[in-house]
């Protein structure tokens, strides 16, 4: 036990603001871990960090802000005449499954990362 002391010869620093310091402490003590230089060292060497691409996410918002109009505008189209089109429908129904078949790729991709 006391070689690993004698091999740890560097110090690393880094600043943390107290909500970040706090942070910490609630993580470790939910860990129930008392040496903060363990604990870092563990997320550290054995953590890892998931960066996503949220891209597509943006896609579904832009095709979901389109359908959200459309059916604003068949609203108001069918307050005014007091008529559906048939065709506004199938349209709406089409832009809904290109909605869903985005999202549903986008959670098979998530599942992936877990």
């Amino acid at each position: 036990m006391g070689k690993m002391i004698d091999e740890r010869d560097c110090i690393l620093q880094f600043r943390v603001s107290q909500k970040e310091k706090e942070l910490i402490q609630q993580r470790m003590e939910d860990a129930g871990v008392r040496n903060r230089s363990a604990f870092l060292r563990k997320l550290i060497m054995q953590g890892y960090i998931i960066c996503l691409d949220l891209s597509d996410t943006k896609e579904i918002v832009r095709l979901m802000r389109i359908c959200s109009n459309n059916l604003n505008q068949y609203a108001k189209k069918a307050n005014e005449t007091g008529s559906i089109f048939i065709k506004d429908i199938k349209e709406l129904k089409d832009q809904q499954e290109l909605i869903w078949s985005s999202i549903k790729e986008l959670l098979r991709s998530l599942a992936k990362i877990a």
